[in-house]
């Protein structure tokens, strides 16, 4: 009987301590400080492209607090590098385009941990429009971890 309310126990607070880990890793202000040196957002509404798990309705969900109206789109000139783009003439990226505002830009922007891990840049998408997409930081870039 004890070893059953445990297991009970153990369901009933995983989900929750994966919400509170989610929630502190992807939306906590206390887990990122954007960095002094980067411009202000402008703003407005913004283009971006993404590649990766921002592709996923949960995940924008959680990072920007809605899914959206994302549009198919390809990126040319580059390819897919684990969790990076690279440049590749000849070879394309599929993506999803979506539109945020400035408030949610700067969700992403945590998300992204931007000017820790990525950084965000103009790109031409293969249609022609402009779009921001987030972009791997040199491993100079990134803090040392401390001793």
């Amino acid at each position: 009987m004890p070893l059953l309310r445990l297991l009970a126990l153990l369901l009933l607070i995983s989900p929750l301590a994966l919400a509170a880990w989610l929630w502190w890793t992807l939306l906590s202000p206390f887990t990122y400080d954007r960095p002094d040196h980067l411009p202000p957002i402008e703003p407005g509404s913004h283009a971006v492209f993404v590649y990766g798990t921002l592709r996923h309705a949960p995940v924008r969900w959680l990072v920007y607090g809605r899914v959206g109206d994302p549009q198919p789109a390809v990126l040319a000139g580059f390819r897919r590098e684990g969790l990076d783009i690279a440049e590749a003439p000849g070879e394309t990226v599929e993506g999803l385009v979506i539109e945020v505002d400035a408030a949610e830009l700067a969700r992403l922007d945590r998300y992204e941990r931007l000017g820790l891990r990525y950084e965000r840049v103009r790109v031409a998408l293969a249609g022609g429009e402009e779009a921001w997409v987030y972009r791997r930081l040199g491993e100079a870039a990134e803090p040392e971890a401390p001793l």
